[in-house]
């Protein structure tokens, strides 16, 4: 099935937006890339496209996956959590385990989603074959704890209904319980297998400081740092691509 497709499939009910592309010399052994955007974030922004044909320039297959509230898929951000989106990535794994023709698996995600990544391959690492987190926000659960989301204060003790994220979008009372909930850097470590963050110096949403934490968490780990970048990956989105797609032919 080594054909572009555009699709939809089913987590208990939500309608999970995915696009699969092949590259036209799918390298041995076959890998497939699956790709996660951010919070607030879908499968067309910039940085995560540009990730995702790093990942066909290394000859691999490229599977974008949007979440629960965000992007075409079904849900109200409102509602999302980082368990609900768990539980969609593990449906997405589940997908990409029915296409049989595809040997490895990578996982690489942007920011939350490089959180997410993170944490589901500690959960599977024997099913995971790399790993690769760009911007990842494992400060979200610590800083939650803290009463702070994203910049956004609140009464850790005493959880609003609501928070205001980003352009006053409003954020449900249990994203930040189940963000609470979450100690990455308790569990992450369990993955043992090549991981590669990707990170800009200059990232001002999520600090530098927090990939050189999570860093240390791994035994076979690359960070790789970008001068002058941003959050996003806006200023060299050439270089972010360069360190993926390096990466990824070496494995």
């Amino acid at each position: 099935m080594r054909e572009n497709r555009e699709f939809y499939i089913n987590d208990q009910g939500t309608e999970l937006h995915l696009k699969l592309e092949v590259p036209e010399a799918l390298k041995e052994p076959h890998t497939l890339g699956i790709v996660v955007h951010g919070f607030t974030g879908d499968m067309e922004e910039p940085h995560i496209i540009t990730a995702t044909k790093a990942l066909r320039d290394a000859g691999c297959a490229s599977l974008r996956a949007e979440l629960y509230g965000h992007g075409k898929s079904g849900g109200a951000f409102f509602d999302h959590t980082i368990d609900r989106w768990l539980e969609n990535l593990r449906a997405v794994i589940a997908y990409a385990r029915t296409l049989k023709e595809y040997d490895r698996l990578i996982l690489c995600g942007h920011s939350q989603g490089g959180l997410l990544v993170m944490l589901e391959a500690a959960e599977i690492p024997d099913q995971i074959d790399a790993l690769i987190p760009l911007s990842p926000a494992v400060m979200i659960p610590e800083e939650s704890r803290n009463g702070i989301l994203l910049g956004v204060q609140f009464s850790p003790d005493h959880l609003p209904e609501q928070i205001l994220v980003e352009d006053g979008i409003p954020l449900g009372k249990a994203y930040l319980e189940c963000a609470q909930a979450i100690d990455p850097y308790a569990v992450i470590g369990a993955y043992h297998g090549p991981v590669l963050i990707v990170h800009g110096a200059d990232d001002l949403t999520v600090p530098l400081s927090v990939a050189e934490r999570a860093s240390k968490e791994y035994e076979n780990v690359t960070l790789t740092v970008i001068e002058g970048e941003d959050h996003c990956f806006d200023f060299h989105p050439d270089q972010m691509a360069e360190a993926v797609r390096s990466f990824v032919e070496k494995l």
